[in-house]
């Protein structure tokens, strides 16, 4: 950390002294440990995904739900040896796995607590639920720690990247990180109903964006065909700074979501997630409260 150079932004913070841009200092800092239903289905198995919501974040986005953790940075400092403490109590709580919640800023750490946890007995999988807003070194720490790879793949033209996340360069920078995660994992790995490996690609659609959004599902069955897994989301919830921006000061419409995935319907993807009914709710929003923590 001194310099800190674990995501793309390369900032250079000394941590230990001052924060980074992401907003993180030296310590881990986490705002809620829980039992998640609402991820996808293979993720979730009987009594959910062991989530662990991380505090901060590398990217800006105006939109973001999570704002409270993500840009006001609530949560609880911890240790490693705490973190390592949670992911066996996860697994003691029946989890289907360990889901780390915007990690990347704390990567080195969330390595070492991983290897205690194995250690100590912990068998789970381990799910690195990312922005993709990744630097490729940092990816390679996580090898044969992380066994599933979670990333958003936000956007495909870098103009609203920059504007709505503050993200320069993000395609490019994401589709790399992801091209890695999947050298790292390779294709879906299953017990069952429920993934053990492989990646699944996260798009959430934003109103006035499906034409971003197609571009994305033709790159990523363009380069992974069904190695991968597709989740196409329309929960897109007009919250936090999003009324500052005219065009995604709205929820999404009905027409745009379908169009998106009957396109990805007519490429012949198979291996595609897509959500029904009324997910745009706020109700949706997890209750960042340190339980667990």
């Amino acid at each position: 950390m001194e310099p800190c150079k674990l995501c793309p932004r390369c900032c250079g913070a000394d941590r230990v002294k001052n924060f980074g841009f992401c907003g993180a200092g030296e310590n881990l800092r986490v705002a809620l440990v829980s039992l998640h239903k609402w991820e996808e289905p293979c993720l979730v198995g009987k009594n959910g995904a062991g989530t662990i919501f991380f505090s901060h974040c590398n990217l800006k986005c105006v939109y973001c739900q999570n704002f409270s953790i993500s840009h006001e940075g609530f949560g609880a400092e911890i240790s490693v040896a705490r973190l390592a403490e949670i992911f066996i109590e996860q697994q003691k709580r029946g989890a289907a796995n360990i889901e780390l919640v915007t990690p990347t800023h704390y990567a080195d750490k969330i390595c070492a607590a991983i290897d205690i946890a194995k250690e100590r007995g912990l068998t789970l999988p381990i799910v690195w639920n990312s922005n993709a807003y990744e630097n490729l070194s940092t990816l390679e720490l996580l090898k044969n720690r992380v066994d599933i790879f979670l990333p958003d793949l936000k956007y495909f033209d870098d103009e609203p990247a920059k504007i709505f996340s503050n993200a320069p360069n993000y395609f490019a920078t994401a589709s790399a990180a992801i091209k890695k995660m999947f050298e790292l994992v390779g294709s879906p790995k299953f017990d069952g109903d429920k993934m053990i490996g492989g990646v699944i690609v996260r798009h959430l659609i934003l109103p006035n964006f499906r034409r971003d959004s197609i571009k994305i599902v033709d790159w990523l069955y363009k380069t992974f065909g069904d190695k991968i897994f597709i989740s196409l989301m329309n929960q897109y919830t007009p919250i936090f700074r999003a009324g500052e921006f005219k065009k995604i000061n709205r929820p999404l419409t009905t027409f745009e979501y379908k169009s998106v995935v009957n396109h990805a319907a007519e490429l012949g993807i198979k291996n595609c997630f897509i959500q029904f009914g009324k997910t745009a709710d706020k109700n949706f929003i997890p209750d960042f409260n340190l339980a667990g923590v």
